[in-house]
């Protein structure tokens, strides 16, 4: 009946052939149209899990509560932690001046809560020793506050140097900071520009680079009209740092990451190219179809068959979905690569028929009769093979399956009515020889001589390498799919090799600040974890010891940071003048030892002595940059020597909104102990916390969850698929047989497809993990078409014309998929990797150990 159908559908097509081609070019533009007007791309990888889990309920609530989908985090990285906070600051103040792009703007551990408080969140011990330093202190200091200039800092030195003749320090212990101050001058002189960090200089440990970063939090006011709703606050955050000159004033530059910039460079990452890879694709399968069709007319017909079927997918798809993925945009690209097998398929056995009958209707209701079965059947079966993930909480693949499902569906229905049409009315001239390929006459006799070798040996190796399979690696990182060369993604990768930075943290969202501190303690004892943090944090403890004693050295240190008179700049000749005495009591201090502060000393004498000879514009360069970032820690210091104390009450609203909700919800937040970059310290963490705390979400808990989430799709959808495209086959074919014949070397396919996965180091990751189930659907497609005419009788079916229309058809599906590879984004790349992968072996499968494995039909055709 079937068959029967698929025929009388052809010949109605093809006696009514211009209706049919004006209804589906008129169905083609209206669903472009349609497209264009409702297209739209949704990049948000959180997005492809189904919101209905409770996990991703939680992760769904808690984005909601601190509203951390709407985010960019502007990173200020600059040479010298003063530089960094300076620029961070008026970067803040430009920013919050823009309400247009902004809803709110806001510096994250820095600003004037924490630049009043810092010193409360030092250990009490710390507090002491460097308040108990300030009496030493204020005469250097109040030298350089009153004169802030190369005069006012060589001064400050020769103090320092008369406190190593009264044996109040060492000469040895000038080493560090005499060396980093002749550096700085010596990198002038050779280039013209340096930086000097004060806070580096009086540290006791070196600056890192988290020492030179500062963080603003930016809350966007987001158009999504737009396929990149953020585009116009990160366009408006680099104007602003462009228009202060960051860069200029204080080597500084600013980069996006969070969310919102992660999912406008994902859009521009997955565009990248695109049109390129497009192009060459369509410039190959044209090559191709050539060799498989010979004839241009056909080669014509197979198109315009094949880009309407994709013009109407492209709109039920959707209708059906609303916007796509980053998965299911993929659709086109298996539309292209599957959608054109049919149409292979139905040219190549039509140009068969034309050669043994050169009437054109004659020919085109023969190729239907022949092609309605394997053909139908080839269309569920791969339809099936994408239809398997509709049941499954992987939402991404699930919306790919269903629009590519929905197209496999088009392709066919426009291959038995609009391909036919088409031919018709364009009437392509007869064949002139046979379309099989008749040097494969031997192939077709080795495989039938040696049949018990090849399927016993095809079989053992694939048997043999089972073991690999243990050590199948799933990636279950989804940072790992995206491009490491956009900025936004560069950067939280820098961001994570910093533990403190929070990039892989894990939160709790507790009911009140009494169960945030039952949920700290609770964590704090999980040694996977290294530290936490709540609202609670933000109230130092010990305050009133470290009141005390910043207190007092307020008493001695703000006098001196704040002198009655300021002195007027010096002229060039004082600095020189400066300079040449200070050189001397350098020297005088080294004497002829040999110590490493003596060679500092005269090393530090050398520097400066080449400083008096160069010209006044050279010392005006080393004098603002040492003066330029003195102003700024004396600021700071002045700063720190005016707190008070810290109250959950009297916390900055803007501090407090990040860590409690308006109804009261508090958020804990648990970093891992460990590498930041290694997936096994990230599984670990997120399971140790998630045994303390099962309601933790985000970071690596979200990682772990998905990972398990789309493993378990995967095994619900592989089982699926296979067992519809079981049951399919066992209603056409009505043998248990039949049925393992074409099974069989499928499954072999996907063995051998996982264990080259191994051999190679292909991972599976949350991307090209959807080709295993569509193999299923892909590879019965080709073995079908064997089995069919097997079941009919026919044999040498490698000289057929039907190998040459699946070798055809296999060569354009693996360009669409080796165009999936060439994309720059790297979870597509990965994709298509796999799935040319798979397509390979299932095609060895097909042409080599289907014809084997079946043998000689039960009863040869005339």
């Amino acid at each position: 009946m079937l068959k029967k159908v698929v025929v009388a559908i052809v010949r109605t097509s093809t006696r009514f052939a211009p209706i049919t081609v004006v209804i589906a070019a008129i169905l083609a533009v209206l669903g472009g149209i349609y497209s264009v007007q409702n297209f739209g791309i949704n990049t948000d990888i959180n997005r492809l899990i189904s919101p209905s889990l409770d996990w991703r309920q939680r992760d769904i609530a808690f984005d909601k509560a601190f509203d951390q989908e709407r985010l960019i985090l502007a990173v200020v990285e600059a040479p010298t932690p003063e530089f960094a906070n300076a620029a961070a600051t008026r970067l803040t103040e430009k920013l919050s001046d823009n309400h247009k792009d902004f809803d709110s703007v806001q510096r994250l551990g820095g600003g004037e809560f924490f630049d009043k408080n810092g010193l409360l969140f030092l250990p009490t011990e710390q507090v002491a020793q460097m308040t108990s330093q300030f009496q030493a202190a204020a005469p250097l200091l109040e030298i350089m506050a009153g004169d802030p200039s190369l005069r006012g800092l060589t001064a400050a030195l020769e103090t320092g140097l008369l406190g190593i003749k009264r044996g109040e320090i060492t000469l040895d212990g000038t080493t560090r900071p005499f060396s980093m101050i002749a550096d700085t001058v010596d990198q002038v002189l050779k280039t013209g520009s340096a930086t000097f960090s004060w806070r580096a200089l009086v540290s006791d440990t070196p600056v890192t680079d988290g020492d030179r970063r500062a963080f603003i939090e930016v809350k966007p006011v987001l158009d999504f009209k737009a396929l990149e709703p953020g585009r116009a606050a990160t366009d408006a955050i680099r104007q602003a740092a462009t228009d202060l000159n960051l860069a200029g004033e204080y080597g500084a530059r600013v980069r996006l990451t969070g969310p919102v910039p992660i999912a406008n460079e994902e859009f521009a990452t997955v565009q990248e190219g695109a049109v390129v890879n497009a192009l060459g694709t369509v410039a190959v399968v044209l090559l191709i179809l050539w060799l498989a069709l010979h004839s241009s007319k056909i080669i014509f017909a197979v198109f315009v068959n094949l880009f309407v079927g994709l013009a109407i997918t492209t709109a039920l798809g959707l209708m059906l979905v609303g916007s796509l993925n980053l998965l299911s945009i993929a659709f086109a690209v298996l539309f292209v690569g599957l959608g054109v097998d049919f149409g292979i398929q139905f040219s190549v056995r039509y140009r068969s028929e034309r050669y043994k009958n050169d009437n054109l209707d004659q020919a085109l209701a023969k190729a239907a009769e022949y092609s309605a079965v394997p053909l139908s059947l080839a269309a569920m079966a791969t339809a099936a093979g994408f239809l398997s993930f509709l049941p499954t909480a992987y939402k991404g693949v699930s919306e790919l399956g269903e629009i590519a499902g929905l197209g496999m569906v088009v392709a066919f229905v426009s291959s038995i009515t609009l391909l036919p049409a088409l031919i018709k009315l364009l009437n392509p001239p007869g064949e002139k020889e046979p379309v099989g390929y008749s040097f494969l006459a031997p192939l077709d006799r080795i495989l039938e001589d040696y049949r018990v070798a090849i399927v016993g040996g095809t079989l053992l190796i694939a048997v043999a390498g089972l073991p690999l399979l243990y050590f199948l690696h799933f990636d279950f990182n989804p940072i790992n799919l995206r491009s490491p060369k956009v900025e936004s993604i560069a950067t939280f990768l820098d961001l994570r090799k910093d533990p403190n930075t929070g990039a892989n943290a894990v939160n709790v969202l507790v009911p009140s600040v009494e169960a945030a501190r039952e949920v700290q303690a609770k964590l704090a004892k999980v040694p996977e974890v290294q530290s936490t943090i709540s609202l609670d944090t933000f109230v130092p403890a010990d305050q009133d010891a470290k009141l005390k004693l910043i207190a007092d050295g307020a008493k001695v240190l703000l006098p001196a940071l704040n002198p009655e008179a300021i002195d007027p700049p010096p002229s060039d000749e004082e600095n020189v003048a400066a300079l040449k005495s200070t050189i001397a009591a350098l020297r005088k201090a080294a004497g002829d030892g040999n110590s490493s502060g003596a060679l500092a000393s005269r090393r530090l004498a050398d520097a400066l002595n080449k400083l008096v000879e160069a010209d006044a514009a050279t010392r005006d360069k080393v004098q603002a940059v040492f003066v330029v970032p003195l102003k700024m820690a004396l600021d700071q210091l002045r700063n720190l020597l005016q707190a008070g104390p810290v109250t959950l009450d009297n916390l900055p609203a803007s501090l407090v909104s990040g860590w409690k909700t308006k109804d009261g919800q508090v958020r804990v937040q648990a970093l891992p102990r460990g590498d930041p970059n290694d997936n096994d310290t990230l599984r670990a963490f997120a399971d140790a916390v998630l045994k303390a705390e099962p309601n933790a979400v985000g970071g690596p808990v979200s990682i772990l969850k998905s990972g398990d989430t789309i493993v378990s799709a995967f095994m619900q959808a592989g089982w699926w698929a296979l067992g519809v495209i079981a049951l399919l086959l066992w209603i056409t074919l009505r043998r248990i047989t039949d049925v393992l014949l074409t099974l069989v070397p499928l499954l072999v396919a996907g063995a051998v497809t996982l264990e080259i996965c191994v051999l190679i180091g292909l991972p599976l990751n949350f991307a090209n993990i959807v080709a295993l189930p569509l193999l299923l659907g892909i590879g019965v497609a080709f073995k079908i078409y064997y089995v069919t005419a097997w079941r009919a009788g026919r044999t040498n079916l490698l000289q057929s014309a039907l190998t040459r229309a699946i070798f055809f058809s296999a060569l354009t599906t693996a360009t669409a998929f080796g165009s999936l590879w060439l994309s720059s984004h790297p979870g597509t790349a990965s994709m298509g990797k796999l799935l040319a992968l798979s397509l390979v072996t299932t095609l060895a499968a097909v042409l080599l150990f289907q014809p084997a494995l079946m043998g000689k039909p039960r009863k040869i055709a005339d």
